[in-house]
């Protein structure tokens, strides 16, 4: 499992004093929402700081905790043997360790598997990587890095609907370098794009230029928290947290610039705005939040067992405000223009916060829940 070095908060003054969140119970939990009677349930519970799941053709769900294992549920029961045949990664910080997990666009062929962790270079230096196995329907063997960076933690992965692989490197991966996101020949604070193997695909919008690192997609985020593909457009979402307040979900242009830190909706720790709003050259955001959720997921719901969210954009969120205990999940229903018509918290009174939200290949919808005592909620119809 490679270095263990336990979690770390030191990116921004104290906030408010964490009060404990009230036991989950067993439930399930039923809600009237706006259009969608539903009942919650629980499928799985004691994942310690899980961050990210992912459906199996077989019907497993493997679960990565960000302590550095991963986890398999089968039938509702969470195996108590981590699977075996990582890489080495470590443990440090709310953004580091065992982080995302992808399939392969033609899983059901070749049974690929994605994960990005942190890396250790030795005892003090770590950085983003990338790792393919292959789902045997046991455990992951052939475990290969397609993909290490230079500093920072994991990030997360996607694969697009041109077959791409698409890897956010967070700003802490600029290796020390200020302001690394606007600067084209650092991956710090940018969205990679690479083929299935690693490569960089020939059409990537920096290739050619003796300035620039030919992986880059786009540039100017400061903390990627998940991505996901629309479903009609394949078109990558990507949902970042700023400072105090202003998170956002942006739609991913080649070669776009998002803006920080030179543009950011929301205001530094210390109270004063990070900078303007908006300013030419720079990609506004497709939705954001002020105050912030703590944006931490994002998924397209496509099923039919819920058919009134049918194309809804749903995000995580792990606390509102800046404030502890306050963890939820937004519905987005958006447009055929990709705006925002309105919004609807989900899942308040649960007080959790919410670590990732997938569709199943059930069309129903699951939420994944940070903590000690991470769990595997369903959200299903009440009737």
């Amino acid at each position: 499992m490679g270095y263990v070095v336990r979690d770390q908060r030191n990116c921004c003054p104290a906030g408010p004093r964490a009060l404990p969140s009230p036991p989950l119970g067993a439930g399930p939990w039923t809600w009237q929402t706006t259009e969608a009677n539903i009942k919650v349930s629980i499928v799985a519970r004691g994942i310690e700081h899980p961050y990210a799941m992912a459906f199996m053709d077989d019907g497993a769900i493997l679960v990565t905790e960000r302590i550095g294992r991963l986890r398999v549920i089968r039938n509702g029961v969470l195996d108590p043997t981590p699977l075996p045949n990582l890489p080495p990664m470590i443990y440090r910080g709310t953004e580091a360790g065992m982080m995302d997990l992808a399939l392969h666009p033609n899983f059901e062929r070749n049974h690929a598997v994605y994960i990005s962790y942190t890396k250790p270079l030795d005892e003090k230096r770590t950085t983003l990587a990338v790792a393919r196995a292959v789902w045997d329907g046991k455990g992951l063997r052939e475990a290969t890095d397609i993909f290490v960076g230079e500093g920072g933690g994991g990030g997360p992965i996607v694969f697009g609907g041109d077959g791409m692989l698409y890897v956010a490197s967070g700003g802490g991966g600029g290796g020390g370098v200020p302001n690394a996101t606007q600067l084209l020949n650092n991956i710090g604070g940018k969205i990679l794009r690479l083929t299935d193997t690693g490569s960089v695909p020939k059409d990537n919008p920096f290739v050619g230029r003796a300035d620039a690192r030919p992986e880059i997609f786009t540039m100017g985020h400061r903390n990627t928290l998940r991505m996901a593909m629309h479903p009609a457009t394949g078109a990558i979402w990507q949902v970042e947290n700023g400072p105090n307040g202003g998170d956002e979900a942006n739609i991913l242009v080649p070669g776009a610039n998002y803006g920080w830190p030179i543009v950011s909706l929301g205001r530094t720790y210390a109270g004063p705005w990070q900078g303007p709003f908006s300013k030419e050259g720079f990609r506004d955001a497709t939705v954001l939040w002020i105050p912030s959720i703590a944006v931490s997921s994002i998924a397209f719901y496509t099923g039919d067992r819920l058919p009134k969210w049918k194309g809804d954009v749903f995000v995580g969120g792990m606390r509102y405000g800046e404030i502890p205990g306050t963890g939820q999940l937004h519905r987005i229903l958006i447009n055929k223009n990709l705006e925002e018509l309105r919004r609807e918290p989900l899942l308040v009174d649960l007080r959790r916060r919410i670590r990732d939200v997938k569709q199943g290949r059930d069309g129903l919808l699951y939420v994944l829940t940070d903590g000690e005592e991470g769990a595997i909620l369903k959200i299903e119809p009440a009737d």
